[in-house]
């Protein structure tokens, strides 16, 4: 095992201060080999599930983004549980959201909500693990580490870049969750070559500029390729005698680093100035607005798979500053990216995802955290897994829909009640990727890609 500390992540509710560890599991490296894939494609194929080229943006609200505050308000609640702000009409009768989501609400056709998953757990750590792997024991704020693959990062093992030369797992600016790095976004058993490619930075930056894809100092392609052709004849001397996974492993890593620094194709796509200044204002000239322009150019381009991390979302208290803030931002990228997907003929070519861990307390707080009220801040909400909401929009899903639905306080699915697994059976779906696929997991154990649910059919 190799473990690198990354540094400081900060703080959250829990109290405890946290360092990012990036971590690679050798002995599980190859467990899941090529043929092991390429058996799976074939028997996904064999089965009828039909070969598609469609991607898939994840907006990752990491903290744990409210249900009553945005896409599933109660204005007949009492007013401790319907909170500060009012919903509004939509341009779809009988849907109303949050009255901050103004461009969203002219544009409903084009989403639908899932408002009655449910996993039940208040912990960030198990409620991440819930919602990015599809499996929540053992882990929590005491045992932190994960134990199972992104959905993502066995989505895109499965199924590769829809286009040679793009990555095919991509993290603006990086996959972390609740701290960690790349935390429940990584591959895990799977192998640390399907950890998604970060670009760092911050793509609102004038300056920005996608780390590891430009060639150093005077070095030409022709001097790469030199140096790559060397440097492969002296792997093959020790490739027949290494049996752990490990240089297998590496050749990836070095294969995936070449191609990606030797495609115009991913260097013109990580390039945002290409693009107009009207469009780039139309998603929010902010960081969130500019990640999520630049994870439609990747997909477009032939990315499978995008995530976007906005975090911050853990609103304990002063929550009425907090989403004043967040939300026109997170309307003004949403609505920005739906059009454009829109107008350039690809939304139904782009799954868009938006979810957090969980979601937060129905019932809101007094400030005071188990202090005097008002002793830490304005009134807040705290963790609530009872009850969530999931956005979708394109990619072969249909707009205008409203899947489910909690009591008239907002404390637990009323009806159609859903799991994580019937998220990520949708998107898998939405993908064209076997949920029945296997990987070993590092004890050799065979361990299926999701273990319960089933494709959500109302969003279909």
């Amino acid at each position: 095992m190799i473990r690198v500390n990354l540094g400081a992540a900060g703080k959250y509710c829990d109290g405890l201060s946290r360092r990012s560890f990036l971590q690679l599991g050798v002995a599980g490296m190859g467990a899941a080999g090529l043929g092991r894939v390429l058996q799976a494609k074939e028997a996904s194929a064999n089965a009828g599930a039909p070969r598609k080229n469609t991607s898939v943006i994840l907006l990752w609200l990491d903290g744990g983004p409210g249900h009553m505050d945005m896409y599933d308000m109660k204005p007949a609640a009492p007013a401790e549980y319907r909170g500060i702000w009012s919903p509004i009409r939509t341009n779809v009768p009988g849907i109303e959201i949050t009255e901050l989501f103004p461009l969203q609400a002219k544009i409903a056709d084009k989403f639908s909500i899932v408002r009655s998953l449910h996993h039940d757990s208040g912990d960030h750590f198990t409620g991440g693990h819930w919602m990015l792997t599809g499996r929540g024991a053992g882990v929590s704020g005491g045992a932190t580490d994960g134990k199972y693959p992104f959905f993502g990062a066995i989505a895109t093992k499965m199924s590769g870049p829809r286009h040679a030369g793009m990555p095919a797992n991509v993290a603006i600016p990086h996959a972390m969750s609740i701290g960690k790095r790349p935390g429940y976004f990584g591959g895990n058993y799977l192998g640390v070559e399907h950890n998604p490619f970060d670009t760092g930075g911050d793509p609102n930056s004038a300056k920005f500029q996608v780390q590891n894809i430009a060639l150093q100092n005077q070095m030409t392609i022709e001097r790469l390729e030199n140096r790559r052709s060397l440097l492969t004849s002296f792997d093959k001397l020790q490739s027949d005698v290494d049996h752990s996974g490990a240089l297998e492993a590496i050749d990836r890593f070095d294969r995936q680093a070449y191609e990606l620094v030797t495609s115009q194709r991913a260097r013109e796509a990580f390039d945002l100035s290409r693009e107009d200044d009207k469009l780039r204002d139309s998603y929010g000239r902010h960081s969130w607005g500019q990640s999520v322009l630049l994870a439609r150019r990747l997909v477009e381009a032939g990315t499978t798979f995008v995530t976007c991390h906005f975090g911050g979302w853990d609103h304990h208290w002063n929550l009425q500053s907090g989403m004043n803030n967040y939300l026109p931002k997170l309307d003004q990228a949403v609505s920005g990216l739906l059009n454009d997907l829109d107008d350039r003929g690809l939304l139904d070519q782009v799954l868009v995802v938006l979810c957090g861990e969980f979601s937060r307390t129905p019932r809101m707080n007094d400030g005071g955290n188990g202090g005097p009220p008002l002793s830490m801040g304005t009134p807040g909400r705290d963790h609530w897994g009872n009850a969530m909401f999931c956005f979708f929009a394109g990619g072969g899903t249909q707009g205008g829909r409203i899947v489910g639905s909690t009591n008239r306080l907002g404390e637990v699915p009323q009806d159609r009640p859903l799991r994580p697994g019937d998220i990520h059976h949708t998107i898998y779906h939405s993908l064209g990727v076997d949920p029945h696929a296997s990987f070993l997991d590092h004890s050799g154990r065979p361990i299926p890609a999701i273990d319960h649910g089933e494709v959500i059919h109302e969003l279909l």
